[in-house]
């Protein structure tokens, strides 16, 4: 009998709804065109981004000028980054980020340091988040941005983004924020404005969206320095003929995931306590690594004596998805999230990502913890033995 699939690494990514590839499809086989054709093939297509770019908009309280089309988290990260840094590098250098940003993030950093500015990597204590007032200590006059992800990819702590938002719009001189959203867009009901957040960054793949489209807003009165140049795409922010089957299928992800939003969350986030709880109950020696008041949808645990990438390919072997760590990453050794953490050598490496959705059931769940137990004890039996 083949095991059923049991997919809980839904923050790598997310298996896109019957009707996102449905409207990806309808794109790719009747609405071709290429919108700045002016024939009414190609202005269909561009009526048509207007309006997803509008509903887009309207979800998150903002103007529709405000939303631009990317490939995603990463190209969002680079062109934010380096597009307000690049503009105002001659008076000020100075960015604020923090140990644990997604690679995407660190790594423009590392770049843009090697171009001459200066970085300030803040600290975490071992629930994953800043301390605020350190941020506060952190500021300088030659300080142009604060990076800070809103919610982290690993354990699924949520930084103070509100309060760093509120602080930086009462100083004299202007500091930009922008966030990294891509773990917590449709994961928790928020609107940038009331945040005081100058640029987002969004991917589409993380609910339920294709891969390869994510967009970024930027607040209106803001402006950056583009990272492609063209043909004056997206306001002249972003050149580069439209991913319209990609559009077409994020509108869709977005629009469904909207609908209702907070009951999404709420099952989530019962659907993580359930596994929490069964874990704790019929498995023992283990640490919990995500704090208590984490997003919804990643649980982050160690597990003693085991090695997690055995643990997880043991899984894989059942049917059950899971992971070590930030897919971008999952290559390289060791978490620099859960080193910041300050968790021991021991507890990184046997430490498992969990990272569920709303198309997770209760069924999958408690079946979840049945073969982890299985799998854990069998592995304990071997390493204990030895």
């Amino acid at each position: 009998m083949k095991n059923m699939e049991i997919y809980l690494d839904n923050s790598a990514t997310t298996k896109p709804y019957s009707e996102v590839i449905e409207k990806v499809v309808y794109a790719l086989s009747h609405d071709y065109a290429n919108p700045s054709s002016l024939h009414r093939k190609g202005v269909e297509v561009e009526k048509n981004i207007k309006a997803i770019r509008s509903e887009i908009a309207k979800t998150l309280g903002a103007k529709d000028k405000e939303i631009y089309f990317t490939s995603g988290g990463t190209e969002s990260n680079n062109t934010i980054i380096r597009g307000v840094v690049n503009l105002h590098k001659k008076r000020k250098n100075h960015i604020i980020s923090t140990s644990i940003e997604h690679p995407s993030v660190l790594n423009t950093l590392k770049d843009l340091e090697n171009d001459g500015c200066e970085v300030t990597y803040l600290d975490v204590d071992r629930e994953g988040k800043i301390d605020l007032e350190e941020l506060k200590k952190a500021i300088k006059p030659t300080t142009c941005l604060v990076t800070i992800m809103h919610v982290n990819n690993e354990v699924g702590s949520i930084q103070p983004i509100q309060e760093i938002g509120k602080y930086l719009k009462s100083l004299k001189d202007k500091v930009y924020l922008h966030v990294d959203a891509v773990q917590s867009y449709s994961k928790i009901n928020f609107r940038p404005s009331r945040y005081n957040i100058d640029f987002m960054s969004v991917s589409g793949h993380k609910f339920h969206g294709p891969k390869g489209i994510g967009f970024m807003y930027i607040k209106e009165t803001n402006r950056i320095k583009p990272m492609l140049t063209g043909g004056g795409q997206e306001i002249g922010v972003r050149a580069g003929t439209e991913n319209a089957p990609g559009i077409y299928g994020l509108g869709e992800a977005i629009k469904i995931i909207n609908d209702d939003l907070n009951s999404k969350i709420e099952k989530i986030s019962s659907l993580k306590n359930l596994l929490k709880e069964e874990i704790s109950k019929n498995i023992e020696d283990i640490k919990i690594n995500s704090p208590e008041d984490g997003v919804c949808h990643i649980l982050n645990i160690s597990f003693k004596d085991i090695k997690g990438e055995v643990l997880l390919h043991c899984l894989e072997q059942k049917g059950m998805y899971v992971s070590t760590g930030s897919a971008c990453s999952s290559k390289k050794k060791g978490s620099h999230v859960l080193t910041q953490m300050k968790l021991t050598n021991e507890e990184i490496e046997g430490a498992i990502r969990f990272s569920l959705s709303d198309l997770n059931t209760e069924e999958e769940i408690l079946e979840a913890v049945k073969i982890l137990k299985e799998e854990v004890e069998s592995l304990r039996k071997i390493i204990r033995r030895s």
